[in-house]
C-alpha cells in the first residue's frame, strides 16, 4: 500500500533530490543547501555530497547545532567493536548554511534526541557510553565514544565488560 502511495504522490523528497529512499523511509523536513538538499527522514539525515547525497543514520549523528543561519552536524563513524559495543569516532563538524531552514533544525534535534535511550559519562579513562536506537532495527546498540586523549585500549576493555553486563541483564525470550 505504501509503495502505491509513493507512486501516486511521490516520496515527499524535493524535486531534484537524487538519493534513493528506502521503501519504509519517509521525508520529515527538507531545506535547500546550495545546489543540493538537507533532508531529514525517518531513517536519518541526508547530506549533500559531491558524489551524490548520502544518508547518515540518526544513531550516527553525534551532535547537531543550529546557530545563526546554519546547521552544524558532527557525524560519527564506527571505529571498531568491543564485545557487543560499537566504538565511535567523531568526524569534524560540517556546516550547512540554510536560507530557508523550515523544520530542519527542529526535526534534527527531535530525531537525534529520540535516538538516545540512555547515556553515561565514564570519566576514567574518558568516554561517553550511549544506548541508541538504530532506525530499521529492533532494540538498541551500545555505542562508546572515547575522548580524543583517552586510552582506547582501556575504553575498549570497559566497553566490552559493560556490553556483556547489559546482555546478561536482558530477559530471555
Amino acid at each position: 500500500m505504501r509503495e502505491l502511495f509513493r507512486r501516486i504522490f511521490g516520496s515527499g523528497a524535493p524535486e531534484g533530490f537524487t538519493g534513493s529512499l528506502d521503501a519504509d523511509e519517509n521525508v520529515l523536513a527538507s531545506a535547500a543547501v546550495g545546489a543540493g538538499w538537507l533532508i531529514a527522514t525517518t531513517h536519518g539525515l541526508w547530506l549533500p555530497d559531491p558524489a551524490g547525497p548520502r544518508r547518515v543514520g540518526w544513531h550516527l549523528v553525534s551532535k547537531a547545532t543550529w546557530t545563526g543561519n546554519a546547521l552544524a552536524v558532527v557525524e560519527a563513524v564506527e571505529d571498531g567493536e568491543a564485545g557487543q559495543a560499537v566504538l565511535l569516532r567523531d568526524l569534524p563538524a560540517t556546516r550547512f548554511p540554510l536560507e530557508s531552514p523550515g523544520k530542519i533544525p527542529q526535526v534534527v534535534h527531535e530525531r537525534v534526541t529520540a535516538s538516545i535511550k540512555s547515556r553515561h559519562r565514564h570519566e576514567s579513562p574518558g568516554a561517553w557510553f550511549l544506548q541508541r536506537k538504530v532506525p530499521g532495527r529492533d532494540g538498541v546498540v551500545l555505542q562508546v565514544r572515547p575522548d580524543p586523549d583517552a586510552d582506547v585500549a582501556a575504553v575498549r576493555d570497559i566497553a566490552a565488560s559493560v556490553a556483556a553486563k547489559i546482555a546478561a541483564a536482558k530477559p530471555v525470550d
